[in-house]
């Protein structure tokens, strides 16, 4: 859904799942933005509160990693049931109620609520386990396909601030999990927005994961293949989410702090690292040619 010239931009935020993140901070910063006249969505995941119930629950959890290094959780029928009961009745009340006391008309949704994600469910997926790439078939988990942009729209035209989270649908209403980072990148995409927000228990993409000197200002990512091979576990996603967003027409992917005060316009403002894509590499002969069209 492209935005009408009249209307404000949309920045998306999402509000991660590390409980480090101040959930009560992003929420006070996002009525803020709202006060100021911005049209904001919040998605988020809920790493902490999914692997507590798992925990109460006696569920096991496992992390499955694909032959690019990138790791997911992997979600089999019992863990589909605990990441929908954590996200829909834990997170979500506590961030539309924190929305909700700072005045904002928050609306709570997953991506089943309306058709509003819809996802495709790979049947089998590639994952190395003890050093062999074995296929794994019990994974109930997907990626986004299309976003209802005109519903959320719809929602954004009344004032209010969509809280959107996993799990979602499939095209024959299967439910399956999807990363929360690159729904977040959809729904970016879909609504046309300027800015894309993903907050997490760092000050940004680290060159050391480490360190927390080695913040890069700016971090290239290729516009296909693996993130760089420094980026592992939850931050080589948030890579891949942000090339999504910028291949989907974001403007701007920010990756900043989420436990700080303030950390939206903190990372608006510059805080923190933007992701860009790289620039293909021109050979000499495509290089002389682009030159000479340049003159």
């Amino acid at each position: 859904m492209k935005q009408n010239s009249g209307r404000p931009p949309v920045t998306v935020v999402k509000c991660g799942g590390n409980g480090d993140v101040d959930a009560t901070a992003v929420c006070e910063d996002v009525a803020e933005l709202v006060r100021q006249g911005r049209r904001v969505v919040v998605v988020h995941g809920g790493s902490a509160d999914i692997e507590d119930l798992a925990q109460q629950l006696g569920v096991p959890q496992r992390k499955q990693v694909a032959p690019d290094g990138v790791s997911a959780r992997h979600t089999d029928e019992r863990t589909l049931d605990v990441v929908t009961l954590a996200l829909a009745g834990r997170v979500k009340p506590r961030l539309v109620r924190s929305l909700v006391e700072q005045g904002v008309r928050a609306v709570g949704l997953t991506g089943i609520d309306a058709g509003l994600l819809v996802a495709r469910r790979k049947k089998a997926q590639r994952a190395v386990v003890d050093g062999r790439v074995v296929l794994v078939r019990d994974n109930h988990s997907g990626v986004v396909d299309t976003v209802d942009g005109e519903f959320l729209g719809t929602l954004l035209d009344t004032g209010a601030v969509p809280v959107i989270s996993p799990p979602a649908i499939t095209p024959d209403g299967e439910i399956v999990n999807i990363d929360a980072d690159r729904a977040a990148a959809a729904v970016a995409a879909a609504l046309d927005a300027e800015s894309l927000v993903l907050l997490t228990g760092a000050p940004g993409v680290q060159q050391d994961p480490g360190d927390e000197h080695s913040v890069l200002p700016i971090c290239h990512v290729p516009p296909a293949g693996r993130p760089p091979r420094w980026a592992r576990g939850g931050m080589a996603l948030k890579l891949v989410a942000a090339r999504e967003a910028l291949l989907g027409g974001v403007r701007r992917v920010l990756v900043a702090d989420g436990r700080c005060r303030g950390p939206v316009r903190r990372a608006l403002s510059g805080t923190g690292t933007q992701v860009a894509l790289e620039q293909p590499v021109l050979d000499q002969p495509a290089r002389q040619e682009s030159l000479a069209r340049v003159s």
